[in-house]
């Protein structure tokens, strides 16, 4: 099975990359006529009717649950994302070695060194406490990106919101190579793989309800802002930048790390 998976996603790989391979990365940080143009949302009508129903799911069980977490006292809420963010670090640090960041790497590993023993499994950032580098995620479809894979065409995947072909690549070499989730498996406990999703699914959507608000309640088609949206996150994070101007995604792809 995990050889079928392997050649599967090394044929995306490969698909992707002659599509794509000119793709220049550069980021913009505003939505435009030609950035719409450009967008290679080959299957417009399959993604709208995802889309609608990823909306449908976020309002009637992700949103409610969402503004119910933000009503637990702060301490829980940071110490949960606290913990979420540390876990991340496990896919980070090869993806840092990966794109050639060893420096980054090594100051990665250190950070969840400390956070999971002296902050107490995570729940506690105590590397940010004590002057670490500010922590920037990274996964294997900003690492394929770096390696000069473009992004394929858009794609809004049920439950996991919007994509595209290499970042679906990613997700998949993160389902492969996540060490929590594969120990979970391991031991009989393959439960804890989407429980330990949800709970990032919905500790991201409480941190950005009225951004979300603003992006719908302002959008003259939703979709498009969403995929607008996307594009410049993705951009954002591929690239390193400050992503303080970019509006958060209403239903960020859920994460397996």
């Amino acid at each position: 099975m995990l050889k079928k998976l392997t050649i599967l996603l090394f044929s995306i790989f490969l698909i992707t990359f002659n599509a794509n391979a000119g793709s220049d990365g550069k980021l913009t940080l505003k939505e435009n006529k030609s950035e719409a143009q450009n967008t290679k949302d080959c299957f417009e009508k399959l993604n709208r009717a995802t889309f609608a129903f990823n909306q449908g799911l976020d309002k009637a069980l992700i949103k409610p649950i969402a503004e119910g977490y933000r009503k637990l006292p702060d301490n829980v809420q940071k110490g949960t994302s606290n913990a979420v963010r540390n876990l991340s670090t496990l896919i980070t640090i090869p993806n840092n070695v990966l794109q050639g960041d060893i420096k980054t790497a090594i100051i990665n590993t250190a950070r969840l060194a400390v956070n999971t023993t002296v902050g107490l499994l995570g729940t506690i950032d105590v590397a940010n406490k004590m002057g670490f580098p500010k922590y920037e995620k990274e996964d294997y479809g900003q690492t394929l990106a770096t390696w000069g894979v473009g992004d394929g065409f858009y794609l809004v995947l049920p439950l996991f919101g919007p994509s595209n072909l290499r970042d679906t690549s990613g997700m998949v070499l993160t389902m492969l190579t996540d060490p929590i989730n594969a120990y979970a498996v391991s031991e009989g406990e393959a439960w804890l793989v989407p429980m330990r999703t949800a709970v990032n699914a919905v500790d991201t959507r409480s941190q950005i309800i009225d951004e979300v608000n603003a992006l719908r309640d302002n959008s003259v088609d939703y979709y498009a802002a969403v995929r607008s949206s996307y594009y410049q996150n993705r951009k954002a994070a591929i690239n390193n930048v400050d992503d303080s101007e970019l509006t958060p995604l209403p239903l960020i792809s859920i994460e397996f790390e």
